[in-house]
């Protein structure tokens, strides 16, 4: 089976068409989401409705559960909030239920997702440290664990006891007792690297490829703008800024 996983979309549908585009050329089965299909950018219906259209399988994001008064507004600061509040003015009956009825954890097969941590995914934290990235393994029942919410693509791998980290773009899973897999970010990387991200795996292989991909910019940018949604929203695609 081949897996494109994406995350952290944020309303950004030019950057995630393009890595649509992207998985079906690698003849992925079945595309998967961590989370964070709205907020920030300007299209969060389009976002949806292909995600719907695919039968993408997901879970929530902390934006999502904004959207949907699931998670608390006063969280976000101040650029992230005004996005939370006209997304909700954008959606439909159909949008919001789809987003309220996303689990917070997924397990299929020897796969797990979530958008942050598996300490309390209702909370959102962050995978960040040591202790928190322990904290996932020790609570992770699979082999292998997606996740998103840093927007920065790292795998963090157990391998006879030893915990550490890979940023390669091709990371081998054989042998590996548990791996966190980071997707970065679609919608809104905070890597340095402009081009949206995602991930393909190879479950019979056991090989993670990380994906770049170019996308317009420049378009989403426009939109941003044309939607009256914060200006840092649109700098955020065109200078990292985390």
């Amino acid at each position: 089976m081949i897996y494109g996983v994406i995350g952290d979309i944020h309303s950004n549908y030019d950057a995630l068409t393009a890595v649509i585009d992207e998985l079906q050329q690698e003849n992925v089965d079945k595309i998967l989401c961590v989370g964070d299909i709205v907020g920030y950018a300007a299209e969060p219906v389009a976002c949806i409705e292909l995600l719907i259209e695919l039968n993408c399988i997901s879970v929530a994001g902390n934006h999502d559960y904004a959207v949907v008064d699931k998670f608390p507004v006063g969280y976000f600061h101040a650029d992230a909030r005004a996005a939370v509040f006209w997304t909700r003015e954008q959606l439909s009956h159909i949008h919001r239920n789809y987003l309220q009825k996303l689990p917070l954890v997924v397990e299929l097969d020897e796969i797990t997702l979530v958008h942050g941590s598996l300490n309390h995914p209702e909370c959102f934290y962050y995978i960040v440290t040591e202790p928190d990235a322990q904290l996932s393994l020790d609570l992770l029942e699979t082999p292998i664990c997606f996740y998103g919410h840093t927007h920065v693509p790292l795998a963090i791998l157990l391998d006879n006891g030893i915990r550490y980290v890979e940023r390669g773009s091709i990371i081998d899973l054989n042998a590996k007792e548990k791996a966190l897999i980071n997707v970065g970010s679609v919608g809104q990387p905070r890597d340095w690297d402009l081009r949206a991200c995602c991930v393909v795996y190879d479950s019979e292989k056991k090989i993670v490829k990380t994906k770049r991909v170019k996308y317009n910019i420049k378009h989403a940018v426009e939109k941003i703008y044309e939607a009256g949604l914060p200006g840092i929203n649109a700098l955020r695609l065109t200078e990292s800024i985390s």
